[in-house]
Parts: C-alpha cells; sequence; structure tokens
C-alpha cells in the first residue's frame, strides 16, 4: 500500500470551480482497481499553533493506492486526461508526494 498527498495550486478565486469538477472525478477514481482512498482536502482554521494553513489557492488531495502499478494506471486513466484537461485553465500547478507505511 502506498499513500499519495497532492497539493493543486489554483489560480486566484478558482476553489470554487475546481472542486466542483473535482467532485464528479472522485467517482470515477473510486471504481479504479487498487483505490483504497480519494478525495480532496481544504484547510480547517483551529488554534493549533503547529498548524501551517495552505491558504485558498491549494487543494490537498489525499489518496491511497494498493501499489505504485495501480497508481501509474491512475494517472493515465482516460477520464484522467479529461479532467486534466477541463481543469487547464483552473490548476497553475501540482506538487506530488508518494510514500509508504514506516
Amino acid at each position: 500500500m502506498i499513500f499519495v498527498i497532492a497539493d493543486i495550486e489554483l489560480a486566484e478565486g478558482k476553489q470554487a470551480a475546481f472542486l466542483e469538477a473535482f467532485h464528479k472525478l472522485v467517482p470515477l477514481v473510486l471504481a479504479e482497481e487498487g483505490c483504497i482512498e480519494y478525495g480532496p482536502a481544504i484547510d480547517e482554521e483551529t488554534d493549533i499553533p503547529a498548524q501551517v494553513m495552505n491558504g485558498n489557492q491549494i487543494v490537498t488531495v489525499m489518496e491511497k493506492w494498493a501499489s505504485v502499478d495501480a497508481l501509474k494506471a491512475h494517472l493515465t486513466a482516460p477520464h484522467m486526461t479529461a479532467y486534466r484537461e477541463q481543469v487547464a485553465d483552473l490548476v497553475k500547478g501540482t506538487k506530488l508526494k508518494v510514500l509508504k507505511p514506516a
């Protein structure tokens, strides 16, 4: 099993439009072979001193996959290609972390 944390940087003021498109994608990804968990997350306001806030221009996608091969298949799935085209004007960039249990 692997964990993926993807920070998606958005164009200013585009969070709502991005999340609308992303929520339509989620069921398609969850149906993929090897997908255990997949969903977007945004900042939760707290008073915890160590918390690092991303702000309105970052959506973090929390993912769990059965294997790196399952993740690679996901990245090339037709619905992912269509999604990337759909949100191209909303997304400035993506940073990906692929982790394994320690």
